[in-house]
């Protein structure tokens, strides 16, 4: 009688069979689940540089050369022209208001003086004597006057007697006659005399008045001269330092030429240079603060000047300005662009070359890997970029070059 056989469950093919199988389903785990296949790349810590992520006051501003110049400068120039006589002053020295700095030489101007002093004199003489001949000629027209209405008086007495002895038949028609001729010559004589009074007097009225009015005209020219004269003498306008004087004994200067220069001392301003990238965000009473002797101290832009010049514009600011503090010193002054405010933030460093701020390498705890994150940087310091998006406090990223980094995911740092 046959026996029936049992069949082994657990065959050795077919415990190779799912060993091998598990081994392959492994294999696809590993390479599609829990393989790593970020781009990696070993860097020494030595090599890099790392910052912590901070949460602190925080205020945009930029560092700005400043040159200390006086609040106000008067440029002294030539009013009118000729060759530098004397030089009574020279640059570097305070000078009072009023003090005589150099004074110049011009020949036609003290020709002109002289001309011009002539013609007025001549024409006060003529005006004085016009009114003299006016006087005179008054005094005879009167005089004459006076002695017609004597001879009229005695024309008319010699003609009413011949009259009335022509009446008597006395004397004859012919001397009555003669007698009325006299007398009615005499009356017009006289009204003659009185109408050439009127006139003569109209006349010298009218060329005194003229002379007058070129007299005033003269005396202008006189007192323009004069001025000119005056101007020979260059003064200064205030108190202050004379900086410069730009003349030499003998030289020709001409009129509108910038002769010296003189600091008022009262006060002082900065001129300073900015990038032209900041030009929109810079206007008037703009705050900026320096130090000076272990100081801090403010300014405030009083002028922009928009004039672009190798990419940089110029402004003014005034402020507290310590003794101490001399022409021509350079001054950093920190241009505050925004309020202090509480933000996150990170070091500045040569990744943002490479990034452009918009991921970075984040360290995990024990700083034995960087990731790479995206983040989002808002405004900047000198020291410093704000952080708006991506990090937390505490966290710690590398922020040194990231040149050859810039295609890996993860760096493992080595110690």
């Amino acid at each position: 009688m046959d026996r029936k056989i049992k069949k082994k469950t657990w065959t050795t093919k077919r415990i190779v069979t799912i060993l091998g199988s598990a081994a392959i389903l492994y294999l696809i785990l590993y390479v599609f689940i829990f393989n790593d296949n970020s781009a990696k790349l070993n860097v020494e810590i030595e090599k890099i540089s790392v910052g912590e992520v901070i949460e602190g006051p925080f205020q945009e501003f930029i560092p700005i050369p400043g040159t200390v110049q006086p609040k106000t400068t008067i440029y002294l120039d030539a009013k009118v022209g000729g060759n530098v006589e004397r030089k009574f002053l020279e640059g570097g020295v305070r000078v009072k208001k009023g003090d005589t700095i150099l004074k110049l030489e011009n020949r036609q101007l003290e020709m002109n003086y002289i001309s011009e002093q002539t013609q007025t004199n001549r024409l006060r003489n003529e005006i004085e004597n016009t009114n003299n001949r006016l006087q005179q000629q008054l005094f005879t027209s009167k005089a004459q006057v006076i002695s017609l209405d004597f001879d009229i008086d005695e024309a008319k007495d010699q003609l009413m007697r011949t009259e009335q002895l022509w009446k008597n038949k006395v004397a004859t028609e012919q001397e009555y006659l003669n007698a009325k001729r006299r007398y009615n010559r005499l009356l017009a004589t006289r009204t003659n005399t009185l109408k050439q009074m009127e006139f003569d007097s109209i006349n010298n009225i009218t060329q005194r008045d003229q002379n007058i009015e070129r007299l005033v005209t003269s005396e202008d020219a006189l007192k323009l001269v004069q001025r000119q004269l005056e101007d020979l003498y260059v003064t200064a306008p205030i108190d202050g330092l004379l900086s410069t004087v730009n003349a030499e004994i003998g030289q020709q200067i001409g009129q509108g030429t910038t002769i010296a220069q003189i600091d008022d001392l009262d006060g002082f301003k900065v001129s300073a240079l900015v990038d032209q990238h900041y030009l929109p965000r810079i206007y008037e009473g703009l705050v900026g603060t320096y130090d000076f002797a272990g100081n801090t101290y403010k300014l405030e832009i009083r002028k922009k000047f928009p004039e672009i010049n190798n990419g940089q514009f110029v402004v003014e600011l005034v402020g507290e300005i310590p003794e101490g503090v001399r022409r021509g010193q350079e001054l950093s002054v920190r241009l505050q662009l925004s309020e202090e405010k509480r933000a996150i933030q990170i070091p500045r460093g040569s990744f943002f070359q490479t990034t452009g701020g918009n991921w970075i390498f984040v360290l995990n705890e024990d700083e034995t890997e960087a990731v790479k994150r995206r983040i989002k940087i808002g405004n900047q310091t000198p020291r410093n970029y704000e952080v708006l998006e991506g990090l937390k406090p505490g966290e710690k990223v590398i922020f040194s070059s990231y040149e050859g980094y810039e295609d890996k995911d993860k760096l493992i740092i080595k110690k």
